[in-house]
């Protein structure tokens, strides 16, 4: 009969090997990635209030040019992402092994994680001052300036998404992995209720970023999106090409661009 001694000390051990391979499953802490260089210029700027460049009014264009510093200067862009396995995929429904069952559902995020080994998930903001600053000039009854300060916030988050999947693709590239194509809840073919289940794996209110009861995310200029990643996963399209507005779109998104 084992004594108290030797029982205690097979409890220590269990208990200790639990806890190792419980860590071995968690995540490791998520920093804030902030050395995240924009780039605006006035196109930019244009395009984020819907205007095409070349058929700009002189005068659009110069407030365009004007609020370029200002915007800048508004700026905080800070990203969070995690990485997460997938632990089954049946149709339209991708489980996650994050220690609960996650399960994203519908036909974009299923096409567009198709063939996926792990999911990175994504949420990044320029932060709140600009919002700020358009409301602000609103309110002062200058809405032109709102109005191109607003787009140069849409370009910035824009760009920000745009920097943050291109690390993404050189932590996969470095890894011997490919990355697929980037989705968002809320987009035609994926629920934004969806953005529940994303919240809950990625901490975001680490970076200023929480959901709202309608699922719409604060600051504004936010944004959230997984990408799959895995050797087999396909990297040929783009969320435009799954949208029923895709043929009269004048910003359809082209593969060789996402």
């Amino acid at each position: 009969m084992e004594d108290g001694s030797v029982r205690e000390s097979r409890h220590r051990h269990t208990s200790s090997e639990a806890s190792s391979a419980l860590a071995a499953r968690l995540p490791e802490p998520l920093t804030p990635i902030t050395d995240l260089e924009l780039s605006l210029d006035v196109a930019r700027v244009l395009r984020g209030q819907g205007i095409d460049p070349s058929r700009a009014r002189p005068e659009i264009a110069a407030v365009a040019e004007e609020v370029l510093d200002e915007a800048g200067s508004l700026l905080d862009p800070v990203a969070l992402h995690t990485i997460s396995p997938v632990r089954d995929f049946r149709r339209q429904r991708v489980t996650l092994e994050d220690g609960e069952v996650s399960v994203f559902e519908g036909p974009l995020v299923a096409r567009a994680l198709a063939g996926a080994t792990e999911v990175v998930l994504a949420v990044c903001t320029i932060g709140p001052a600009l919002e700020d600053q358009v409301d602000a000039l609103f309110s002062a009854g200058d809405p032109l300036r709102a109005l191109a300060l607003d787009g140069a916030g849409i370009a910035a988050l824009g760009e920000l998404s745009r920097v943050l999947r291109k690390r993404i693709r050189a932590e996969a590239s470095a890894r011997g992995v490919r990355t697929g194509m980037r989705a968002s809840p809320g987009q035609e073919g994926w629920s934004l209720s969806q953005q529940r289940v994303l919240f809950d794996l990625v901490p975001a209110e680490r970076i200023g970023v929480r959901l709202t009861d309608s699922c719409l995310m604060m600051p504004r200029k936010s944004v959230s999106f997984v990408v799959g990643l895995g050797p087999e996963i396909r990297a040929d399209g783009t969320t435009c090409d799954f949208c029923s507005k895709r043929m009269r779109c004048r910003w359809r998104v082209s593969t060789s661009t996402k």
